[in-house]
Order: C-alpha cells, then sequence, then structure tokens
C-alpha cells in the first residue's frame, strides 16, 4: 500500500513538473530583444525559422559573428546560402557553419570549441522554445562561464495553453520533457562525482528521436 502511494505521489510529482515547464516554454516567446552579444548561435532543427531568426539577430548587429551548429554534412553552403534571407555579404563574411554536431549535446561542444577559438565571451543562443531549456544546460555545462541570452522561436502548435488537449502537441512536450529531467539528471551526477557523462545517446533513444538531426 505505501508503495502504491509513493508512486502516486511521484507520478504526480512528475505531472506537476510537467505542466510547470510547459509554462516556462511557453514564456520564452515572444522573445525580448535581446542585448548586443559577442556571437549569435543557432542549433538547427525541424523548422527553417531558427536559422532566419539567427540571420535577423546578425543584421541587426547583435553579435560579431554567427555559428549554425548542426548543419546536415550534405548541405553545401552555397545551398544553405539561398535558402536564408538577408544580405549574402553578411553571410560571407560573418557566418560559420559546424557539421560535426548531430545531437544537442554535440550542438553544445560545437558551440563551445568555435567559442573558445574565437575568444568570446556571451552569446545569443536561437532555438525553438521547447527546445530552450536543455540546451541552454547543455551548451552551460560544455562552455561554463560564457554568458548566454536565450531568443527563442515560436512553435505555433505548442502556444495554446491547452496544449495537453491535442496528441501531437501532448507528444512533443512530454518527450522533451523527459529529455530535460534526463539532462538535469546527468549533470547532478556529475557534479556529485565531478566526473564527465554523456548520456546524449541513451537520452535520444529513450526519448523516441527519429530522423532529425541534432536540435529536434
Amino acid at each position: 500500500m505505501k508503495f502504491l502511494a509513493l508512486i502516486g505521489i511521484l507520478a504526480l510529482m512528475w505531472l506537476v513538473g510537467l505542466f510547470v515547464f510547459a509554462e516556462r516554454v511557453r514564456g520564452f516567446t515572444p522573445a525580448d530583444e535581446p542585448a548586443r552579444a559577442d556571437a549569435i548561435v543557432a542549433l538547427t532543427g525541424p523548422s527553417a525559422e531558427r536559422v532566419n531568426a539567427a540571420m535577423r539577430l546578425l543584421e541587426q548587429g547583435k553579435g560579431r559573428r554567427l555559428l549554425i551548429s548542426g548543419v546536415n554534412r550534405e548541405v553545401r553552403r552555397q545551398e544553405l546560402r539561398a535558402l536564408v534571407p538577408g544580405s549574402a555579404r553578411l553571410f560571407n563574411c560573418c557566418v560559420d557553419l559546424g557539421f560535426e554536431a548531430e545531437t544537442t549535446n554535440g550542438n553544445a561542444h560545437e558551440i563551445a570549441a568555435w567559442a573558445r577559438a574565437k575568444g568570446y565571451d556571451s552569446l545569443i543562443v536561437v532555438t525553438s522554445d521547447y527546445h530552450m531549456p536543455r540546451s541552454l544546460i547543455e551548451i552551460r555545462s560544455a562552455a561554463p562561464g560564457v554568458t548566454l541570452t536565450p531568443y527563442a522561436v515560436s512553435t505555433p502548435a505548442l502556444d495554446n495553453s491547452r496544449w495537453w488537449r491535442a496528441a501531437v502537441t501532448a507528444r512533443r512536450m512530454t518527450l522533451e520533457y523527459m529529455k530535460y529531467l534526463a539532462v538535469l539528471g546527468r549533470e547532478g551526477v556529475r557534479r556529485l562525482t565531478g566526473g564527465s557523462i554523456d548520456a546524449q545517446p541513451a537520452i535520444e533513444a529513450a526519448a523516441g528521436k527519429a530522423g532529425v538531426r541534432a536540435a529536434s
């Protein structure tokens, strides 16, 4: 009986946490006008809007350079340029492409290495609203000491306060919440042990990742 009560309490805590997480996700948009940073980073995903938003920030002078992390290795620079609005001159001079990342954890390490190589201490992070909490944890872990400013791209389907009533939006929010909890757990263990734990492959598999590169 006590065991069932404990399971019920844990399930309730998990459910409350899910709704708290969802409210945090919805609170990221509309994104506030960011202060100028050293540079901008965009994590690729299912929508081109992340890269488009990052390019707009670059054109507004919000950062000196832009890194697009997690670009498909089969995509050529000229092909990507054709899909991105804005100045060709600015794209050619001030945009770097990262081809190595295939997970959010990979994005974080790619971003950290780029920031160290460029000597950047502050970054504007552009990704989808639901993906932002996990992305910030991953990047902070890989690049401690770098100031991060979130600039989230809205996911229209998740704007509705009753996201839980539709199967598609409920699934997306729940899977991202599970990934977020897994990363929190990993970071907690890492801090306690002082070690380095890369649980991202297991996180992605457990959460049902299917065919979307990097920041899904």
